[in-house]
């Protein structure tokens, strides 16, 4: 396993015994004092801590990104049940509603990202979300292409913020080799929100006539009505930071600071450390992850060329995710099956890519590797996609589909927590991971135009460009494997050719992931 198991641990153990000071700066105080090590917290149960974050904090988060997924995709469950007809939408009005949506989306996630830590999670993350909830209920009473898209322009808007600060938020809690099995948690719920979907779509789309209304707009409004209501709960079952944490003892929430404080630094043989005298080694210094707001540290994000890598392997997956997402129900009916019949064979397809979301997120943290996973799941979207492209047979082309899915959603949450891993520093991992997905997510605005309506019922064009970006992911996969590979080797060397001892912890820190001591997983 790659050295990731453990944060840095200091030479003395004596700090057992020290008081832990009240207060988050206390606690950082505490965490960061010369004598604290991992060993001072030995007597505590860190599986026991680990299951009452998860218990605290996963939950909300799945219901969050459920709704957030639900919101967003629902009008691909709209149009089956009549909506573009009803507007007197052209097939092209209706995918640059779709399109419109990722442009907003896009822009405003790095600034969200930011606020996010200085205006507090329990505060930001609920207040867009009763945003989003007053847009998607307006999308019901739309009455023209115009309306349609102007509210899903605002929808991009007040959406944008929720899924990066989500998976950003959870990197201030678990360390990076916890972190995927919980992003793959919430994340699984964008899979039960997609058989959910395609239930309360069937369910809604019966009150058609109701107060006389079409049933796609009871879909727009009700999901709508029920986001703002979870979102005002959220005030009050949202955490912030574990400083914070109130369900956490004084004890434990130094723990867990001081486990994220120190992480991802490698493991140093005293052998390897230069001395100043023969026999006695200079103590390796202690790197601590920086904290503190820089706007250096969000320009490194937007120069740091793993990221700009990363985004490629991103595509190769987002863009075959919401091609599915969007399309699925239509592609299905497509093939000869009636709407409601659509709507319910989606289910089956989500629920199994959930589960499989989990299973291997759990692997890859027991494992600490990402690339196999990711690159697996790649080439078996691409065996799923060229079963489509090939064929007119229903049941072919639904398996193919079904593939896909089940390769897409264990995938995705892989692909955010490798770049997410190796990010150093709090605020340049918010703008990495920001970027990341804000850049990548115009693989959205990209893919709700691959499937033309007048290209079914096979939609070989829009296959064959999924095909394409799964390729031009796996290029990419491979180029960072190389990439951190090297890296690591180089870093080995120069620690062994002494470099350590020209930096202080403090250098080393601002270098976040750049530093000498600091090691790339993959």
């Amino acid at each position: 396993m790659d050295p990731i198991e453990k944060p840095a641990v200091a030479q003395d153990e004596d700090a057992s015994q020290n008081h832990v000071s009240k207060g988050s700066a206390g606690l950082d105080a505490f965490a960061a004092a010369q004598g604290t090590s991992l060993e001072s917290f030995a007597h505590l149960d860190e599986k026991k801590i680990l299951r009452k974050m998860d218990l605290r904090l996963i939950p909300t988060l799945a219901v969050l990104y459920l709704l957030s997924f639900l919101d967003r995709g629902n009008i691909g469950n709209a149009k089956i049940e009549g909506l573009q007809e009803d507007l007197g939408m052209t097939a092209d009005q209706y995918n640059w509603c779709l399109t419109a949506f990722f442009f907003t989306y896009a822009a405003f996630e790095v600034p969200s990202n930011l606020l996010l830590k200085k205006l507090t999670p329990s505060r930001w993350l609920p207040t867009i979300m009763v945003a989003w909830g007053v847009v998607m209920t307006l999308m019901g009473i739309v009455q023209s292409f115009s309306g349609l898209l102007a509210a899903r322009i605002f929808l991009g808007v007040t959406e944008a913020g929720l899924f990066p600060g989500v998976a950003y938020y959870l990197t201030m809690w678990y360390t990076r080799d916890e972190i995927q099995f919980r992003q793959a948690l919430f994340f699984s719920a964008a899979s039960v929100a997609g058989a959910f979907s395609g239930l309360l779509a069937f369910a809604i789309g019966k009150m058609d006539g109701v107060g006389n209304l079409e049933g796609w707009r009871w879909i727009f409004i009700l999901e709508g009505i029920a986001t703002v209501i979870i979102a005002v709960l959220a005030y009050f079952l949202l955490y912030d930071f574990p400083e914070t944490a109130g369900f956490l003892t004084e004890e434990e929430r130094a723990f867990v600071v001081f486990r994220l404080k120190y992480q991802g630094q490698h493991l140093i043989n005293k052998k390897t450390v230069s001395s100043s005298e023969e026999g006695s080694p200079v103590a390796r210094p202690r790197v601590a992850q920086a904290e503190e707001f820089k706007w250096d540290y969000v320009w490194q994000a937007f120069r740091d060329w793993q990221i700009w890598v990363n985004i490629f392997v991103y595509w190769g997956i987002v863009c075959p995710l919401y091609g599915i997402s969007l399309f699925l129900p239509t592609i299905i009916r497509t093939l000869g099956y009636e709407s409601s019949t659509a709507q319910l064979m989606t289910v089956p397809i989500y629920i199994t890519a959930a589960v499989l979301a989990v299973i291997v997120a759990w692997f890859s943290d027991r494992v600490g590797k990402r690339s196999p996973f990711i690159i697996g799941f790649l080439f078996m979207m691409l065996v799923g996609f060229s079963m489509c492209i090939a064929t007119e047979n229903p049941k072919v082309v639904y398996g193919g589909v079904f593939i896909a899915a089940c390769a897409i959603y264990p995938a995705f949450p892989g692909v955010i927590t490798w770049l997410s891993n190796n990010l150093s520093g709090s605020y340049k991992r918010s703008a990495g991971m920001a970027i990341q997905i804000g850049v990548g997510n115009l693989g959205g605005a990209m893919a709700s135009n691959f499937y033309r309506q007048k290209d079914g019922p096979r939609y070989i064009l829009g296959h064959a460009l999924e095909l394409g970006f799964i390729g031009a992911g796996i290029i990419a996969a491979f180029i960072l494997v190389f990439g951190y590979s090297a890296i690591n080797r180089k870093r080995e060397q120069r620690i062994n050719e002494g470099a350590l001892n020209k930096y202080t912890s403090e250098e080393l820190s601002s270098q976040g992931d750049k530093a000498v001591t600091f090691r790339y997983i993959h």
